[in-house]
């Protein structure tokens, strides 16, 4: 009996520690790895972050010049149960390789809801304002004739190598509740 008993403790108390792991994954903060080098000279390949999850859990929407982390896949709903399902432990548990999910995008909130933007001259105009942007690596490539108006409840994001990133220019705005975390940790 003592020996059950000792078992029992052991297992509530995995499975509490269990259950706080999701949770702070889930709600408060995750970290995620930069895959490639679209971040560049900002964050590196392979380098590890840490996200703030509250302002996707608060619905929150992210200041100009962030660093978020977002779900590429912006034809369609994101769920809790995607937030579940992605968190590293359940992919641990699920013996599932995130090492080949290439869905989420460390990036640059560029624009917000209403923001007008264009590319001329090489650089990036907000609501007719050229961004100053000493984070970049080097002077952008991209130019077009398009005014790009960032709609309600949805992101304009970009990576500071702008001659080597898939970001908004063309995946297109990203809805904000595919932004998983705010990078507020070194």
């Amino acid at each position: 009996m003592k020996v059950l008993k000792e078992i029992g403790t052991w297992l509530s108390s995995i499975g509490i520690g269990f259950i706080l792991t999701l949770f702070v994954g889930i709600f408060v903060f995750q970290p995620y790895k930069v895959d490639g080098h679209s971040m560049d000279p900002t964050l590196h390949d392979k380098e590890r972050i840490y996200v703030s999850k509250l302002s996707h859990t608060f619905s929150k929407e992210p200041d100009y010049g962030d660093i978020v982390v977002i779900d590429s896949r912006i034809d369609r709903k994101r769920s809790f149960k995607d937030s579940v399902i992605e968190h590293p432990l359940i992919q641990f548990i699920m013996g599932k390789n995130t090492k080949e999910d290439h869905t989420f995008y460390v990036k640059r909130v560029i624009g917000k809801p209403g923001d007008v933007l264009e590319f001329k001259d090489h650089k990036v105009y907000r609501n007719g304002v050229a961004l100053q942007e000493p984070y970049l690596k080097e002077t952008m490539n991209f130019v077009s004739n398009q005014k790009w108006i960032v709609p309600k409840d949805h992101i304009f994001v970009m990576g500071d190598n702008r001659n080597n990133s898939n970001d908004s220019r063309n995946i297109g705005y990203i809805p904000l509740d595919h932004v998983m975390g705010i990078k507020k940790f070194p």
